[in-house]
């Protein structure tokens, strides 16, 4: 039986050359060195061989600055290559990459900083004004990508600021890990930070094994010779799992900042993509772009989206794809998929192999077929669901009970075995694919003196997705318009 047929099989452990970012790029600069690997909105492109140089540099360059392994590394920047010289360069040192959302501000900012325990922060110049100094206590060196940083910006006395060249320079070496300490497929990759529910925002741990089965198992249609478009964010485990993708199957990604309808079908034609994610409203979008006979002449194959509705099926029968849905969380690796332009509206489709679900009650006793209950899963391959929330063991023994892991959403499962994804137990709310935690909003709308207490809810959106309403009550003997609230609002979240 062969080393990749074993790796398949649901409680196999894929070698670190199959699933750990810097063996990959050795075994691919080695096996297809000038194979495409990444390709920029520029029309610049990185072969593996270019990538893995241009990763020892980066890895370099943090090395320098005190960057060893077990360390974690922020980055805070939009889909770019530094994004991903900075994630590559702190994986190949045995690192941690964490991206912060680049909408974060205010406390939302200093509470992920903080939980971070990163020193090092890679952040783009236009989002620096946003920080302020209570914001970079514990950090010690900010990388600078863009304009250079005039003393007038500078934070703090104690920051040390480096321009882009840290992660460029190829005049110094990098001294490579001990061999009795190779980093193994259990190791964390990156930490990503995901909606609170009941607090703030978690800091959920990504193992390399995760997000090899995200892609291995979980996306097999996407095969190594498809070119993958990553448009969604990097700090999104969507945007990072369509690049780990490509990398653990020796493939191609365009990568590429945002979504933009009346342009989608060209860049899809001017960089042959077949395959790519689509969530939310972008199937809305798509559906709203004009008749075109030209519809149909395009590279694009298969695509994952999410949620399965009317309008996946209408976009699939329209530009002629195969569109699959799943059920996904950053804490886990795809568990339940669907087959391609499945005809049941609202499924998310079964369990991939390995995968274990069921829908329980408060008491996580199974109930029947039908009746809507908390979804649960667990697997037989180890260190594919997340092993916790950074710093934060209660929240992590709250999700991890009876040895199943509990999503905090509601579904039901039919007769036949598909899954139905019902409802949010929780009090995330989630707007064009973001998941918002309402205790964030909350919080942050009772620091204004007028507002004694609030409470955010989803409401139906224009689009079939939720907006964010928030309700509020008033401290006596105040007054405050939406606008002003708005207004109050906008600059700290």
């Amino acid at each position: 039986m062969s080393d990749a047929h074993c790796n398949l099989i649901p409680h196999m452990i894929p070698r670190r050359e199959d699933c750990v970012v810097g063996p990959l790029l050795e075994r691919w600069a080695n096996e297809r060195p000038e194979k495409s690997f990444l390709e920029f909105d520029d029309g610049s492109s990185w072969s593996f061989a270019e990538m893995l140089q241009r990763t020892r540099r980066a890895a370099a360059g943090l090395q320098q600055l005190g960057v060893r392994r077990g360390a974690h590394v922020l980055c805070w920047m939009p889909n770019s290559a530094e994004a991903v010289l900075t994630w590559f360069g702190a994986n190949y040192l045995g690192a941690v990459f964490v991206p912060l959302n680049t909408a974060y501000r205010g406390n939302l900012l200093r509470n992920a900083i903080a939980l971070s325990d990163a020193e090092i922060l890679v952040v783009h110049a236009s989002l620096l004004p946003r920080l302020e100094t209570g914001d970079i206590a514990r950090l010690r060196d900010v990388i600078v990508v863009g304009d250079e940083v005039s003393a007038d910006n500078r934070l703090s006395d104690h920051l040390s600021y480096h321009s882009t060249t840290v992660l460029t320079d190829d005049a110094v070496s990098i001294e490579v890990a001990e061999p009795e300490n190779p980093v193994q497929p259990w190791d964390i990759n990156f930490v990503i930070f995901t909606s609170g529910t009941t607090g703030p925002s978690k800091a959920v741990l990504c193992t390399y094994l995760q997000t090899w089965v995200g892609g291995a198992m979980a996306m097999d249609y996407f095969g190594p010779d498809d070119r993958l478009l990553a448009n969604l964010p990097l700090f999104h485990v969507s945007g990072a799992g369509a690049v780990m993708d490509r990398l653990t199957k020796g493939g191609t990604c365009v990568l590429y900042d945002g979504f933009r309808p009346d342009s989608f079908w060209d860049t899809v034609r001017r960089f042959r993509i077949s395959g790519c994610c689509l969530v939310g409203a972008m199937t809305q979008f798509l559906l709203k772009q004009p008749p075109s006979d030209r519809d149909r002449d395009h590279t694009l194959r298969s695509v994952i989206t999410v949620p399965w509705n009317q309008d996946s099926l209408d976009v699939a029968e329209r530009y002629g794809l195969q569109m699959y849905t799943a059920f996904n969380m950053t804490e886990i690796a795809t568990p339940i998929r669907s087959v391609a332009n499945a005809p049941m509206l609202g499924t998310c489709g079964k369990p991939r192999p390995g995968i274990e679900a069921r829908v329980v009650d408060v008491h996580d006793f199974e109930l029947p077929h039908g009746e809507v209950g908390e979804l649960i899963l667990r697997s037989s391959r180890p260190w594919e669901i997340t092993q916790g929330y950074y710093r934060n063991p209660e929240a992590t023994a709250e999700v991890w009970r009876n040895g199943w892991f509990h999503t905090g959403d509601a579904f039901r499962r039919d007769e036949e075995g598909y899954f139905y994804f019902v409802d949010r137990m929780k009090d995330a709310i989630r707007r064009r694919g973001e998941n918002i935690s309402s205790f964030e909003v909350e919080s942050e709308a009772t620091v204004h003196v007028a507002v004694r207490e609030a409470a955010a809810i989803p409401v139906p959106g224009e689009l079939s997705e939720d907006e964010v309403m928030l309700v509020i009550s008033l401290t006596p003997g105040h007054s405050i318009t939406p606008l002003e609230l708005l207004e109050f609002m906008q600059p700290r979240m």
